[in-house]
């Protein structure tokens, strides 16, 4: 049965309010359809971008169109092999929740709206209905301009294709019909489930004043992500051309440590560092790819990107220098969310940042209640009730309900959908014996408790016996890292010790 499509365009006065709201291309059996054959339109001209000697300090450009007219964003929110199980058992990457209020989509949509990039499309496809619904609930009330919007492209099905996207490049090629709907010059491509504060004005610049096909920015720094496997990979020359992309493997693992030491002492014209998936592309170079040189390839990355080196495109790179965290486990969301608690300039700084602040649902809820609770070091959501319980290093996301005697340590608590009435009644769902939130007594000590998760009384989430790996999802509950991570409404007895 063909898959239906939804693609939910938001439309902005220069007031911010919502003008427009449409369904763009639907596939609803019995209803008829509706089917814009892709046709690729390009503009006969774009202005040139200035050029810049690479010893000059690069000036405004000058005869380039505004970014919000000549710049879309590509965001992909999900993928089919995520590392962060059982956090994405129902939800795509982009849409796990993070500090509190937020989800992880929001840190990059948030870029765009501050890097004056108003033209956005988000391609979901695994698990996707929770981020579509955020994202088109989230950004009615953004500063995107009198034609901003953003723009949810789930995957469809169509009389030509009839399967699901196969990667990031298939997705695009695909969606080209609907990207080409503006004259834009460049395609900005994010993956949506990264945490970090980027303007991306710099990199658009930088991208023209050099007169690239293609630019990617890579991270400039030797972090503890130089472990991880399956991590792109450039290798450069003095002037950030990139020369080769290769993927990290355990056959083939890359030390950036004495790749830069080799650097140094040898006075090498080339060094190595980890691209962090974000490609600026000229939109023709874009259509070329994909449509006539790679029109099998299914990733972007592996297959474009490598195909565009191996003719002759020019691909260079721009060297990012801030903080940068990708999510490639639990241990690294885990870690990101204790950073946001952190007085430290050492993490993600930008959710009370007041000149790029990041962006996401207007929920109206009620001020956290606090009742003889000792909270130290932590962050707390909206909406909670506390009760002469102990919090300390902690983030409490919304409707958090922690009753008397609780001790939450070290921990991601992402709160609740709902408020639950005492006497069992409740809002859309079911009742049990354990009602949602943190019971009486129980003590939680570095652990992720996700959503509308059911804690009992006296229980103890400390991972006793201090295992590393431990799948106990048939008792609500899996150990990554040593880290605990009870999942999404599960239920944990009163009395238990995990």
């Amino acid at each position: 049965m063909p898959q239906t499509s939804l693609m939910m365009t938001l439309q902005f006065s220069s007031s911010g309010t919502p003008v427009n709201v449409q369904a763009k291309h639907f596939l609803i059996p019995g209803l008829g359809r509706y089917d814009h054959k892709y046709s690729p339109k390009l503009p006969s001209k774009f202005p040139k971008a200035s050029i810049f000697n690479s010893h000059q300090i690069p000036n405004p450009i000058l005869h380039q169109p505004p970014v919000n007219q000549s710049v879309a964003a590509i965001v992909f929110g999900d993928g089919s092999e995520s590392r962060l199980y059982p956090l994405t058992k129902r939800r795509s990457e982009g849409a796990i929740p993070i500090a509190s209020n937020y989800r992880l989509i929001d840190a990059v949509v948030s870029n765009c709206i501050n890097s004056n990039i108003n033209k956005i499309y988000a391609l979901t496809q695994f698990n996707s209905t929770s981020l579509n619904s955020h994202l088109s609930r989230a950004y009615s009330g953004a500063s995107l301009g009198k034609e901003g919007f953003v723009e949810v492209i789930a995957a469809y099905q169509s009389p030509e294709d009839l399967g699901w996207f196969q990667g990031t490049a298939d997705a695009i090629r695909r969606c080209l019909w609907v990207l080409e709907e503006y004259p834009v010059a460049e395609f900005l491509v994010l993956p949506g489930h990264h945490l970090y504060k980027m303007d991306y004005q710099k990199v658009i610049e930088s991208h023209r004043n050099r007169k690239s096909d293609i630019t990617i920015v890579a991270s400039n720094g030797i972090t503890k992500r130089d472990q991880d496997q399956g991590v792109g990979v450039l290798k450069i020359n003095t002037e950030n051309q990139v020369m080769q992309y290769s993927l990290k493997s355990n056959k083939e693992p890359v030390n950036y440590a004495v790749a830069e030491t080799l650097t140094r002492c040898n006075d090498s014209s080339y060094s190595y560092i980890p691209s962090m998936g974000i490609y600026l592309i000229n939109r023709a170079t874009m259509v070329n790819l994909l449509n006539n040189h790679f029109p099998k390839a299914m990733d972007f990355g592996t297959e474009v990107i490598r195909g565009a080196l191996s003719l002759g495109m020019k691909v260079e790179a721009y060297l990012f220098e801030g903080y940068w965290e990708d999510m490639r486990s639990i241990e690294a969301f885990y870690q990101a969310n204790m950073e946001c608690i952190k007085k430290l300039n050492t993490g993600y700084n930008s959710f009370c940042d007041r000149d790029s602040p990041v962006y996401t649902i207007p929920r109206n809820l009620p001020p956290t209640v606090v009742n003889d609770a000792m909270i130290t070091d932590s962050v707390i959501g909206d909406g909670c009730i506390l009760n002469r319980c102990k919090i300390k290093s902690t983030v409490v996301g919304m409707r958090t309900k922690i009753r008397d005697g609780a001790i939450i340590e070290d921990s991601v608590i992402m709160g609740s959908d709902v408020y639950q009435i005492e006497d069992g009644r409740e809002s859309s769902i079911k009742s049990t014996s354990v009602p949602i939130g943190i019971g009486e007594n129980t003590e939680i000590r570095k652990a992720i408790v996700d959503k509308n998760a059911r804690i009992g009384k006296n229980v103890k989430i400390i991972n006793k016996d201090n295992v590393e790996e431990g799948d106990r999802e048939a008792n609500g509950y899996v150990i990554s890292g040593r880290i605990m991570v009870v999942l999404r409404s599960a239920e944990i007895p009163d009395n238990s010790i995990l």
